[in-house]
């Protein structure tokens, strides 16, 4: 009976110090979602407009894997700089985390960036967008899909400039960001 219970003791021990308790950037989202200082935006693939039949095989399987987008932006006013810093810093935190992996760095004069992914090389499930201007603010794109294929992320960008999507979607954004 000791036995048992020093196993299960320890299985339990085991379970609780393997849990990653950093937190994800769905919880990030969600918990900034109703921040006044963040602007939260979701949109389906459905509303880009394409027509699949126009598109050559490769774009119609790239647009196929794409579900939706996710988009969090932070905008910098001069009163709100520590809360900037410090949301910055967590963004920070959980894209340094073992879950996503590096695929671009950003770094230009106006603005300093990353874009990273998770999944495996050949399927991946989720692309991540970081831009961040210290004048501005930030913003986080979530691109989720199922098993995208890297190779077929450009043929998605060139599907998404043949469609009739004319940005309406993301007029709360950029008035956001212009105010």
């Amino acid at each position: 009976m000791k036995i048992i219970t020093a196993f299960l003791g320890m299985a339990l021990l085991l379970s609780v110090v393997s849990c990653d308790s950093s937190p994800s950037l769905q919880e990030y989202y969600v918990d900034n979602s109703e921040n006044p200082n963040f602007i939260a935006i979701d949109l389906p693939a459905s509303l880009l407009n394409i027509e699949e039949t126009e598109l050559p095989e490769e774009q119609q399987e790239a647009l196929r894997s794409l579900r939706k987008l996710n988009i969090l932006a932070f905008k910098k006013t001069g009163s709100n700089q520590a809360e900037f810093e410090l949301e910055k810093g967590k963004v920070s935190e959980i894209l340094k985390g073992s879950r996503y992996k590096d695929l671009m760095k950003i770094n230009s004069p106006e603005m300093k960036g990353m874009v990273k992914y998770q999944g495996d090389d050949d399927a991946i499930d989720e692309v991540v967008i970081y831009g961040n201007n210290n004048e501005k603010g930030f913003a986080l794109v979530r691109v989720l899909g199922e098993d995208m294929n890297p190779a077929h992320l450009m043929n998605l960008v060139k599907a998404i400039q043949k469609s009739d999507f004319q940005g309406e979607q993301l007029g709360a954004l950029k008035d956001f960001i212009s105010d």
